[in-house]
């Protein structure tokens, strides 16, 4: 079965192979198993020095396990098999000052459980090994970095070509070494023969050919994420070819891409692409988002550059690509800087995996600025209650409050606060008087949280752990709010 996700499984630093280790001349490292075809293959993501009888519980899987057996149990085979279980990349001995070889007993385990062994020289110190490990995981992102960056000029330039769709699937295929498609809206044929037809509604294919049993996988991927209700994103595996499928906008249509192999950038590379094919092939009554943009450098207003909407702003928190993020939302229209997400969608967004969503009500393009306020508001509710998605909702007591009058109430209120302590009481309030989630929040250590709390106590003269003290500073704090992201006329 496929497997859905908002990110890809794999590390975001590509690991170092054994191979690169073993090829360094300084380390002076041997292998005594695992040396042969497998070596290449098997990739380090960390390394973790102990001399425990049982390692195993403090792994999580892909390091390179350092010891000198000073604990070494005389069950060679049983200690080596829990490390494979635990998911160890490879296991390196260090001869001296406790053998003067590698016991014979655990090169035979290493063999048999297909673990690769090296032997560390005394001369090399376990931490010249980490260290070598850190930095070529450091070179490898760098260039992983650049690759990206270099796929993206090249998409953008495959973009602006005259038949922009054709050029950047070749482009996109190319840059991942394997293959993409682009099924339209309604196809129900990803193969091969159905990119022969023209127009938009014919499907699309770049780069190399699929063994049959990749090319049913993926159009059932496609199928799938097509679907109404479908994933945001989905993966499998056939063949050894690794697939994705993303959806690109909201009408139907799906890219999909297939690699031999998977590289930590891939995903963002093929999150750029999927931004591009949704400008590129999404129907828009008033003319494309670069359109808008140019009307707007020209001397427009946001409100003359967009389309009439409605528009949704939506404000985000997650661990995810926010590119993939905008993919989903149908949008090009994002901006990542800060520790927010914030993007402008012309559908409704629903939860996504990986995100914490905060979406405004409904709005034209003249009143985005209280839908920004809106959305805002709403990710903080949905951040408090854990939820995955809140939305603006008009009404309840907020109705019921003067707001000139709630605002001076709210000001003479918190007036004895500093800002970083009323900035600490507001999330302390969002989180129901928890101290460690308030320290998660706000990245400071618990005791600083009560302090802080406990000097808000004192400024205020009032009983925080009474519960009408606490609505009433909530509210007064979500006034302010207001008041602060309100636009200015």
């Amino acid at each position: 079965m496929p497997a859905t996700s908002s990110a890809s499984a794999t590390p975001p630093t590509p690991g170092v192979e054994l191979a690169a280790l073993l090829a360094d001349r300084e380390l002076g490292l041997r292998a005594l198993t695992g040396a042969g075809e497998r070596a290449p293959a098997v990739a380090v993501h960390a390394v973790h020095a102990s001399e425990m009888a049982d390692p195993s519980p403090y792994l999580l899987g892909g390091e390179l396990l350092l010891t000198a057996g000073a604990q070494l149990e005389a069950d060679a085979d049983a200690y080596v098999a829990r490390l494979v279980a635990a998911g160890a990349a490879a296991l390196g001995f260090g001869v001296a000052p406790v053998y003067e070889e590698v016991p014979p007993e655990l090169a035979a385990a290493c063999a048999r459980h297909g673990l690769p062994l090296l032997e560390v020289p005394p001369r090399t110190p376990f931490t010249a090994v980490a260290r070598t490990v850190w930095r070529l995981m450091a070179e490898a992102r760098t260039r992983e970095l650049r690759r990206v960056t270099e796929a993206q000029q090249s998409l953008a330039a495959a973009a602006a070509r005259p038949d922009p769709v054709p050029a950047l699937l070749r482009r996109l295929a190319a840059t991942l070494g394997g293959h993409a498609t682009l099924l339209p809206a309604g196809g129900q044929d990803p193969g091969r023969d159905a990119g022969q037809g023209t127009g938009q509604a014919a499907t699309r294919h770049a780069g190399r050919d699929l063994p049959p049993e990749a090319a049913g996988a993926l159009a059932a991927l496609l199928t799938r994420v097509g679907a109404p209700g479908g994933p945001a994103t989905a993966t499998d595996a056939a063949a050894g070819w690794q697939l994705t499928a993303y959806p690109l906008g909201g009408e139907g249509q799906v890219l999909g891409v297939a690699v031999p192999d998977r590289t930590p950038g891939d995903h963002a590379i093929t999150a750029i692409a999927a931004v591009l094919l949704t400008l590129l092939t999404t129907h828009r009554p008033a003319g494309t988002e670069a359109g808008a943009l140019t009307r707007l450098l020209l001397g427009g207003s946001p409100a003359e550059a967009l389309g009439p909407g409605p528009w949704h702003v939506v404000h985000a928190r997650g661990t995810g690509d926010p590119q993939a993020l905008a993919a989903a939302l149908g949008t090009v229209l994002v901006d990542a800087r800060g520790e927010e997400v914030r993007l402008l969608a012309e559908r409704e967004p629903g939860p996504l995996p990986g995100w914490r969503l905060g979406v405004s009500a409904p709005a034209g393009p003249g009143a985005l600025a209280g839908a920004e306020a809106q959305a805002r508001r709403a990710l903080r509710r949905a951040e408090a209650a854990r939820a995955p998605l809140a939305r603006h909702t008009a009404g309840g007591l907020d109705a019921l409050l003067d707001p000139a009058e709630a605002l001076t109430h709210a000001r003479e209120l918190l007036a004895p606060l500093a800002p970083e302590q009323v900035r600490t009481l507001r999330a302390w309030l969002a989180h129901h008087g928890s101290w460690d989630r308030t320290a998660a929040a706000l990245g400071v250590h618990r005791n600083t949280v009560r302090q802080r709390v406990a000097r808000c106590t004192a400024l205020l003269g009032r009983d925080l752990d009474d519960p009408d003290t606490r609505m009433e500073l909530w509210f007064a704090l979500r006034t302010l709010d207001r008041q602060d992201n309100s636009p200015v006329t």
